[in-house]
């Protein structure tokens, strides 16, 4: 959302008459896109508007804390609002990878997380200007687009009825005329938005984050595992394995519906992508949450050691102003914090390697991101890296950035494949 939302801010300063400039001393104007998930990212705005705030002009945007606002106001020319650009076409920083918002903003109040203060309640895109940005970058040969919002798996957007279409006397679109002329639904969900962008023409892959465990439905699962471009990874955040905790961060599901519901997707994976490797799944933990117990933290590792993630986002909590956790007491000490993350971070490296494993001798497809160093640097479906060291039988082959190539994995780590190029996807 980050890297998504600076797009769109560059599009709309260079339409305006801005100009970039390489280096930040050079600037007359500099834009914070801010971050205010951990207190060490906004540390780092600090420092940058201390460094720049007599010699340059200044604007903050993202998600930024009223209490920040009030002890910079002083310093910086303005704060923008993330509404104000949300719509806005980006200038896209990549020509094969491209980050399409879906919605913003959050409902979900969870206790420690400040985006409902800081973005605002959900506002979903219209999906006839969703579909139309997914064809356009189709049609420009992009290979790949990730679909993001806060919770993409609340979308809903409505859909105009075929009589005030008519009445207006405009064409009515496709995806109208599949739902509402067979008198389905007139609110597009989320599985609905995925299978319609799934039937777009083109080769392309099809990734989306984040979801919240308490809106993964059956639908959506299926229609996951149903849509052939839909890649085999699912981010599916479970902060903790205890029944408690989830309550106090009102999360709104209990550990065993979010095991639950990884059993219901690795199921759905396998009966209808027989033979291929296992659907990839992520989370996000929060260790060292107010009041957090070893008992507790204990059901979180048990949690771990029972899913076996490919990959985990752990990070140790830190208060964030005007939230609900922020008035509990921060009552686990830093050392302790520092001990659960360890503990979570050795056990994924463990599961994570023997996930790893499967993939050696396997040909896989690679998305190349970067050359570097004398390697190709990729990602799988399963958004895996893979470093790839450059050896191509056929030297009129050419490995550029953007390319889909066929790698055989030869090694494997915790947290990356190495391969060998195979052969070019030309397609």
């Amino acid at each position: 959302m980050n890297k998504s939302d600076s797009e769109k801010i560059a599009a709309v300063l260079e339409k305006s008459g801005h100009k970039p400039v390489k280096k930040e001393n050079q600037a007359d104007l500099i834009i914070i896109n801010v971050c205010s998930v951990r207190q060490s990212a906004v540390d780092r705005v600090y420092a940058k508007v201390n460094k720049y705030y007599k010699a340059k002009k200044i604007i903050l945007t993202g998600c930024v804390l009223e209490k920040d606002k009030k002890a910079l106001k002083d310093k910086v020319a303005g704060f923008w609002h993330p509404s104000s650009y949300f719509g806005c076409q980006p200038r896209y920083q990549s020509n094969f990878t491209a980050f399409v918002p879906i919605m913003t903003g959050c409902n979900n109040f969870c206790s420690y997380c400040v985006v409902p203060y800081t973005r605002g309640r959900e506002i979903s895109r219209p999906t006839s200007e969703i579909i139309r940005e997914v064809e356009s970058l189709v049609k420009k040969g992009y290979k790949e687009v990730v679909l993001i919002g806060q919770n993409v798996n609340s979308y809903k957007s409505k859909i105009p009825s075929i009589k005030s279409q008519i009445n207006s006397k405009s064409k009515i679109p496709a995806y109208a005329k599949a739902t509402t002329g067979r008198q389905k639904s007139k609110i597009i969900n989320f599985p609905k938005l995925l299978k319609m962008i799934n039937d777009i023409r083109g080769d392309f892959w099809l990734r989306f984050i984040t979801s919240h465990p308490k809106d993964m439905s059956d639908e959506l699962i299926e229609t996951m595992a149903k849509s052939r471009k839909v890649c085999e990874y699912v981010h599916l955040p479970a902060q903790s394995g205890d029944n408690q905790v989830l309550k106090k961060m009102n999360r709104h599901y209990t550990v065993s519906h979010y095991k639950n519901l990884i059993k219901k997707i690795r199921q759905a994976f396998k009966k209808y992508r027989p033979g291929e490797l296992p659907v990839a799944i992520s989370t996000d933990v929060i260790v060292g949450f107010p009041g957090e117990t070893k008992k507790q933290f204990e059901n979180t590792a048990k949690l771990m050691r029972e899913i076996k993630f490919d990959m985990a986002y752990i990070a140790r909590y830190s208060p964030r102003p005007s939230t609900l956790a922020a008035k509990m007491e921060d009552n686990v000490s830093p050392q302790e914090k520092k001990r659960r993350e360890k503990i979570l971070t050795d056990m994924l490296k463990k599961a994570a390697l023997k996930k790893n494993k499967k993939y050696v001798g396997k040909t896989v497809k690679v998305l190349i991101e970067k050359i570097k160093d004398g390697f190709v640097l990729g990602k799988t479906r399963s958004f895996k890296t893979v470093k790839i060291k450059q050896r191509i039988k056929n030297k009129e082959q050419k490995i550029d950035i953007g390319n889909i190539d066929t790698v055989k994995i030869v090694k494997v780590d915790s947290f990356g494949l190495r391969g060998e190029i195979c052969y070019h996807q030309t397609s």
